[in-house]
């Protein structure tokens, strides 16, 4: 989908713990309507625990998506309410609820707000897509957050990997962080391919395989040419979910530098203590977390690290 459409849109209100982990649910779901578009959003700062999912379609929406919605809800789901969206650019309707994202050095914003005029911020405008972005906000943020940490604290990764890089945003930030490294960004979507070469293009990221450039390779997993070619990597960034958190460790722990590290996100804290146990078993340890909402980001180093 792109462009102006007549599309519908299902929208429900929750609390916020129900409505993230619905949209967590929906990355878990096996056979998703990728018709269906979802985001997440706070409804008004003066009720911080009152949310609302809205659901994008590109028609009516049917019994079967209506019952899609509803299953990526615990227990009885709140009421859905349909609407129709005459001639409706689904991607700016989509970002109406997404505010800017300050975290570390980084300040993120999408083409409807504008950049920050602080003196040392870099800023970087990602348009709300299809192909990435269910609202975790918390864990992006969490993810700037610790990789500006990571920098102040003198981690200096010549080879950087971001695995399930989405928008790209954060294999951006690791070469603004480390502007030597040579950075390669994966996802197992192709739609973020020509998404990640728009977003590096409009923030002036340079493209390619050497020193001070970012590639984007279509990847599930570690399983692709150019991962292997560019392995072993200083630092691998991870903002995915749980279970493939603990699914590749093995293969994480296999393409990183003996003394390397590993920065995970888009495990909620009560899934924290398994995704540490799955890297202890390969040598990782905890160096340091934060906690952004119900969301755990955890920086682990090889236990060989002095």
């Amino acid at each position: 989908m792109g462009g102006k459409i007549v599309s519908w849109k299902l929208s429900a209100i929750a609390s916020k713990t129900r409505i993230e982990s619905a949209l967590a649910k929906r990355d878990e779901a096996i056979g998703w309507d990728e018709g269906i578009v979802l985001a997440g959003f706070e409804v008004d700062p003066d009720e911080p625990d009152r949310w609302c999912l809205d659901a994008y379609l590109p028609a009516k929406p049917t019994h079967a998506q209506r019952k899609a919605v509803r299953l990526l809800f615990e227990g009885k789901a709140p009421r859905l309410v349909a609407e129709q969206l005459p001639e409706t650019d689904w991607v700016s309707e989509s970002q109406r609820g997404l505010d800017p994202i300050s975290a570390g050095r980084f300040h993120v914003h999408t083409p409807d707000h504008a950049p920050s005029k602080k003196a040392g911020v870099r800023n970087f405008c990602i348009p709300a897509a299809q192909a990435f972005g269910t609202g975790h906000h918390e864990t992006t943020a969490g993810c700037l957050t610790m990789l500006d940490a990571m920098r102040r604290q003198g981690l200096n990764p010549r080879h950087v990997a971001d695995i399930g890089t989405g928008t790209g945003l954060l294999a951006f930030a690791a070469l603004e962080l480390w502007p030597h490294s040579v950075v390669t960004a994966s996802d197992n979507d192709p739609v973020c391919q020509p998404a990640v070469i728009e977003n590096a293009q409009q923030n002036r990221v340079r493209l390619g395989t050497g020193p001070s450039e970012v590639t984007m390779v279509v990847a599930d997993g570690m399983h692709h040419p150019m991962l292997h070619a560019a392995a072993p990597f200083d630092l691998l960034i991870a903002n995915i979910l749980a279970g493939p958190l603990i699914e590749l460790a093995g293969d994480f722990a296999e393409a990183v530098a003996p003394r390397g590290s590993i920065l995970l996100s888009g495990l909620l804290t009560r899934q924290e203590a398994g995704v540490r146990a799955a890297y202890r078993r390969h040598g990782f340890r905890l160096h340091q977390r934060l906690t952004a909402g119900d969301w755990s980001i955890l920086w682990l180093r090889h236990r060989f690290t002095g």
